[in-house]
């Protein structure tokens, strides 16, 4: 090793012969302080030190240039010294971690095969859900690994995620991707909403890093996320009607053929008898979709749905909802109550065929099936119903009656659906506003 010399400066670090090295030496020079020059012209700046296990370690700092000033590296060597001498640290054996270290892209592959083989469970305890993961997917695929796939994971800061967050917002990664299914194209949007979910889901992979022993920090704790704009559409009386007249329409039988042939059936009856149903229920359309006959109870007008977003839980049903329900079935008691019209798996196309069925009849875009839901909510208000029967209804956390507590529904949820449906009927046939009810489970009130 060359014995210590003055001072490093700029006057030292242009008279360096090719493949020299020297050692910062004199008054405010730091021990093991040091600069190479190679064959070439290109100067390196280093510090030398030991682990506390007595290791000799070379920490390379940078190559001379901006921001690698003799000073600045002397500074950079000094804070490298403190971290190993003070604090026990191993600033090599980071640095070559963090160059080793898994991309946010590797992370999110891991992260979906374990949350895909049911390893990684939710507050609830249980695995996510096939709709969970597919939507985690779509967030990771179209946002997330576009925008930070590439980079180290050690190496995601706080600002990282926010400037992640509002480029996403900002329609950084609209464009229209190719589906699985022929000729279908799938429309990133991006938006805040979508920005401030997809944060979200970032924050539960950094969390499974952080078990995982990858990172030490969370980069994303801290970030202020976009407002979550809850839609407070409902239909409207003359909405109501128009549902009803698109129902109807796309019910009916068509005309005699003048070839004499049997008529057509209606298109897509399955789509139309799920659309009554939620209407008629408030349920939510995944719900529906997933119905078999064998968490059917009709005489005691009850479904038991074993697996929803708030865990097991008994429905009451109303008497139109039951009726509809035995104009379709019944049904074996494995299959589903509203079938695809292909396949055996669960309807995919509900929300873009509810959209051809509604449209022609008045209804604007934004009459979506989850509309059906809240408006079933706002309309048991409207009739003076209780939070914690509406909560009921809709298999809401605070309101699920669950097989823990009873067996069946009790009446006065029985007749409280009863009379929401009723008033869902009487709108859809175009009678207009609702008459409030005094009864059981409901509140004397005005509409």
């Amino acid at each position: 090793m060359p014995a210590p010399r003055t001072r490093i400066g700029l006057r030292e670090i242009r008279a360096m012969s090719p493949n020299e090295t020297i050692f910062d030496g004199g008054t405010g020079s730091v021990p093991g302080f040091g600069a190479r020059r190679r064959a070439g012209q290109h100067v390196s700046y280093f510090i030398m030190y030991r682990t506390r296990d007595g290791r000799q370690r070379r920490y390379t700092i940078g190559t001379h240039g901006a921001p690698w000033t003799p000073d600045a590296a002397r500074a950079k060597a000094q804070q490298v010294l403190v971290a190993a001498r003070i604090e026990g640290a191993d600033p090599q054996a980071d640095k070559k971690a963090k160059r080793s270290a898994a991309t946010i892209g590797e992370l999110c592959d891991m992260y979906m095969q374990d949350a895909e083989a049911g390893r990684l469970l939710t507050r609830r305890g249980i695995a996510k859900k096939p709709s969970t993961l597919l939507t985690d997917r779509s967030f990771i695929e179209a946002h997330i690994k576009p925008l930070l796939g590439r980079m180290k994971v050690p190496a995601v800061t706080r600002e990282d995620v926010e400037h992640f967050m509002h480029q996403v917002a900002e329609g950084a990664t609209r464009r229209r991707v190719k589906t699985n299914k022929k000729g279908d194209l799938s429309n990133v949007r991006g938006g805040r909403g979508v920005a401030s979910r997809t944060v979200g889901l970032l924050g539960g992979i950094f969390t499974y890093a952080q078990r995982k022993r990858m990172v030490t920090e969370h980069p994303v704790r801290g970030v202020i996320r976009y407002a979550d704009r809850q839609k407070e559409r409902r239909l409207s009386d003359e909405e109501y009607a128009a549902l009803g007249r698109g129902l109807a329409a796309a019910a009916e039988l068509p005309k005699p053929r003048d070839d004499g042939k049997a008529p057509r059936t209606p298109r897509w009856p399955a789509t139309i008898q799920v659309a009554r149903f939620l209407a008629l229920t408030g349920w939510r359309t995944g719900e529906a979709l997933t119905l078999r006959w064998a968490m059917l109870d009709l005489p005691r007008r009850t479904a038991r749905l074993p697996d929803t977003k708030t865990g097991e839980s008994l429905r009451p049903l109303s008497m139109a909802a039951c009726d509809l329900l035995r104009q379709i079935g019944p049904g074996h008691a494995a299959a589903l109550v509203f079938p695809p019209a292909r396949g055996d798996g669960k309807m995919s196309s509900f929300p873009k065929l509810f959209g051809r069925i509604v449209r022609p009849a008045g209804l604007p875009r934004d009459i979506t099936p989850h509309v059906l839901r809240h408006s079933f909510a706002s309309l048991a208000a409207d009739l003076g119903c209780s939070e914690l029967a509406i909560a009921a209804l809709l298999g809401h956390r605070s309101g699920s009656i669950t097989a823990r507590y009873t067996h069946v529904a009790d009446d006065v949820l029985l007749s409280i659906a009863d009379r929401v449906a009723a008033a869902t009927l009487r709108k859809m046939a175009g009678e207009g506003s609702v008459e409030v009810l005094a009864g059981p489970g409901v509140l004397k009130g005005v509409a």
